[in-house]
Order: C-alpha cells, then sequence, then structure tokens
C-alpha cells in the first residue's frame, strides 16, 4: 500500500479561488490544478514560464489564494500527494526523513526575515542576556547559550526554574530574555517573560505559534509554525525548525563583528581532547 499525506485541500482551495483571481493569476491557478505533481518540483520562474506571467504574479496568486507564497503551496501540494509505495520495513524510516524536510521548509515559509534580524540584533547590542527554556526547549537553549560563549558574549542559561526566575526579576532595561517555547504556552517560561518584560528587558521570543500566551509578552516573535505531522510527547519536527533559527541567530552574532575570534576559542576545544 502507499503511504499518503494527510490531505488538506490545497487544491482545493486553489479551485475555489479561481473567480476572484484576475486574468494572468487565474492561469497560474489552472496550471497548478492541472499539473499538481510537476508543480511541487517546479521553481517559481518555471511555474511563471508555464503560465505565461511573472514570478510576481506567482506569488501574487498564491497569496491570493490563502498561501503564503509559493514555496508554502508546494509544501501543501506535496503533503496532499500520494508518495510511491514502500517496502514495509522502509515506510516508518523514509516518512521520518520527508516529516522533517516538511518541517524545515514550513519553518523557512514561517520565519519572518525582519523579526530574525531583530531578534539577532537585541542579542548582539544586549548588556545582559537570559536564555529560559523548559521541558523539551532547554536542551537546544543550552546549546546556543555554549555556542554565543565561543565569541566572548557573557550570557546566563539556567536550567532550573526557580534559578531562572531569580535571574529574570533581576534583569533591567538594556538587558534580554530570549526564551524557546513550543506552545508559547509553558507556564514556567511564561513567567519568566513576564518577569522580565515588567522590569524593562527586551523579550524575544522563538516559538511554534506567534499567537500565543509568551508571544503576547514578547517584544519580538520569531514564529516557525507548528509542526505538520502530529507528535505524541516530543514535538521533535518542530524543533527542527528552533535548532535552525537558534543557529541563524549564532551565525548573525558571528558576522556582527566585535567577538572573539574563532581561532582565539580553538585552544579551549584542543585542551578538552584526549591526548590518549
Amino acid at each position: 500500500m502507499p503511504v499518503l499525506r494527510p490531505e488538506i485541500g490545497a487544491l482545493t482551495r486553489v479551485r475555489s479561488a479561481m473567480t476572484s483571481l484576475g486574468p494572468s493569476e487565474a492561469r497560474v491557478a489552472a496550471v497548478v490544478l492541472e499539473h499538481p505533481e510537476d508543480v511541487v518540483e517546479w521553481s517559481t520562474a518555471e511555474l511563471a514560464q508555464t503560465a505565461g506571467t511573472s514570478t510576481a504574479t506567482v506569488i501574487r496568486a498564491c497569496q491570493s489564494a490563502g498561501f503564503r507564497g509559493f514555496q508554502h503551496l508546494r509544501l501543501e501540494l506535496a503533503r496532499a500527494a500520494p508518495l510511491l509505495p514502500r517496502a514495509a520495513d522502509e515506510a516508518h524510516e523514509e516518512r521520518t526523513f520527508d516529516d522533517a524536510i516538511d518541517a524545515l521548509r514550513l519553518a523557512q515559509e514561517s520565519v519572518a526575515p525582519d523579526a530574525l534580524e531583530r531578534a539577532a540584533d537585541a542579542v548582539r547590542t544586549a548588556r545582559r542576556i537570559v536564555l529560559v527554556g523548559n521541558g523539551f526547549s532547554g536542551p537546544p537553549l543550552q546549546d546556543l547559550a555554549m555556542r554565543i560563549s565561543t565569541l566572548g558574549r557573557p550570557v546566563e542559561a539556567p536550567v532550573d526554574p526557580l534559578a531562572q526566575q531569580f535571574a529574570v526579576n533581576s534583569l533591567a532595561h538594556g538587558d534580554l530574555c530570549l526564551a524557546l517555547s513550543y506552545s508559547g504556552a509553558n507556564v514556567q517560561t511564561l513567567r519568566a517573560c513576564t518577569a522580565a518584560s515588567e522590569r524593562g528587558a527586551t523579550v524575544a521570543v522563538v516559538t511554534s505559534y506567534a499567537r500565543s500566551p509568551i508571544g503576547r509578552t514578547a517584544d519580538i516573535v520569531v514564529a516557525t509554525g507548528a509542526a505538520a505531522a502530529a507528535h505524541d510527547i516530543d514535538p521533535y519536527l518542530a524543533r527542527l525548525g528552533h535548532t535552525v533559527v537558534l543557529h541563524a541567530l549564532h551565525a548573525a552574532l558571528a558576522r556582527g563583528g566585535g567577538a572573539v575570534s574563532v581561532a582565539s576559542m580553538r585552544h579551549v576545544v584542543a585542551d578538552a581532547l584526549s591526548e590518549d
């Protein structure tokens, strides 16, 4: 039996938008409806050429049909399309890779570049940085704290929720509380963000849901979108997008200069390696 992706009505949305589209945008929609499997593999320029229009018109047509852009349309079409048959012993492993790719594409479509840049600027200019995350969001922040340290920036990432409260309650204007939360509703993380905001610190959050309790407390929200596939307890697919965002923040800091060079930190790594 072929493994099917969840049907979420991408073609139905395109079809229902046809009557409200202009002539050029309607040609784009017609091509999508006629060649959905091909569109999944095409670039924006290839769809524009086939529809006899411009790439800007393709993007407008996608947005008029309710998608964030062409990449979002491709993702939704890919989810709705049947996959090739797989051997029974390979189905689960193969689908895991497919779901991971979908999750990263969704994060790429969802993350607003200006929000990501604002978050990077906040980290770059903050006098004091406190990272806050609990549950499954804790380990990625510990990783980020270590990588920020390699740039010579002091950073605090308390693991214990009470220690987080102590840290954020001593923040002030010019400081930063950077939080990570899949749901945007973790009670301990929400309390920390609220306390930081009340004390005048900038609050930046990386979350899957922009419209969430934590999102409402923040000055900067970097939203990756919810993972497409369901999970039981661990939102591991969503954490892929979170990890990439945190890496992008670190990369932006490294490009910004003013920090110690990577070479100056290599001796720390060398000293940590056994010579046995």
